[in-house]
């Protein structure tokens, strides 16, 4: 298949990041290789978008550091790079609103692109065009209107099964992702993503557009597990990368006090959720 007719993608990781480690940044590369290898699609960026203060989740520390710490991980990429939308917004956003945000993004950076082109002007002296003249010798002179590259969902195997957690996910939002967007889940040691899109129907109807990585290389690296090795004084090294575990020792962030933080404040699509089903 020809480059042309490969549709480009944009992987799109929402999360806490709390803090970024190398298997965030692994999780890039493998969808990255996955969906290259299909022959269908071309990979042309990846976004991290870390989640605002507003998601109260317990431990999370201010999203100020979170976006540092992401943009140090990737320093040295040539095609990941942080996205401080979501992390700004006073409210908590829902995946789906970010997912539309990027998309509307490059659609409006693609409209900008074209009218800012010159037109293509027909080369060798003026003359009258006759009507007879191929119309296809037309449309050939015209400049080509470049597909906008699709926003796809990066995630682990945790996430997909999230969607079962009653009122963290709005059930309606679930199916215009999957639908509108698509999934790309790389899977975990002990996670059978295929088994949990088999027993969900929406998933099922979609699953055309969910796309199962295997992770071969088990990685079982996660925030959680970063920061109670940091609060027993344990070594992160080789875990996160250099830059980051340097910002951290430099800034403190990790403790029993920052773990603390938001005890006993209820998650806010939670909140959100249980509230408007009771109305």
């Amino acid at each position: 298949m020809e480059n042309s007719e490969k549709t480009e993608v944009v992987l799109l990781a929402c999360g806490s990041f709390n803090p970024i480690t190398n298997m965030h940044l692994r999780l890039f590369e493998l969808a990255k290789d996955y969906m290259n290898g299909t022959g269908r699609y071309t990979v042309v960026k990846g976004i991290i978008s870390p989640v605002g203060d507003a998601y109260k989740k317990k431990g999370l520390i201010p999203a100020y550091h979170r976006v540092i710490m992401a943009e140090l991980a990737t320093k040295n990429s040539k095609w990941v790079e942080v996205d401080t939308w979501e992390s700004l917004q006073k409210e908590w956003k829902e995946t789906l609103k970010v997912l539309r945000h990027h998309q509307e993004k490059l659609e409006a950076s693609n409209c900008d692109h074209q009218q800012n082109s010159p037109a293509l002007e027909r080369p060798g002296r003026k003359r009258k065009w006759t009507e007879k003249q191929d119309s296809s010798q037309k449309k050939s002179l015209e400049p080509k209107t470049k597909a906008v590259p699709k926003v796809k969902l990066l995630c682990g195997a945790d996430l997909l099964e999230s969607f079962a957690v009653p009122n963290l996910w709005k059930s309606e939002d679930i199916t215009q992702i999957v639908a509108n967007y698509g999934l790309i889940c790389v899977t975990r040691a002990g996670n059978d993503a295929q088994k949990f899109i088999y027993e969900s129907d929406v998933l099922w109807k979609h699953r055309s557009n969910i796309h199962v990585v295997n992770e071969w290389i088990t990685n079982d690296i996660s925030s959680t597990k970063i920061r109670r090795a940091l609060r027993r004084g344990q070594s992160i090294r080789y875990l996160v990368p250099d830059l980051v575990q340097e910002y951290i020792e430099k800034h403190n962030l990790y403790s029993s006090e920052s773990e603390d933080r938001n005890a006993g404040v209820i998650l806010a699509p939670l909140q959100r959720n249980t509230a408007e089903a009771k109305t």
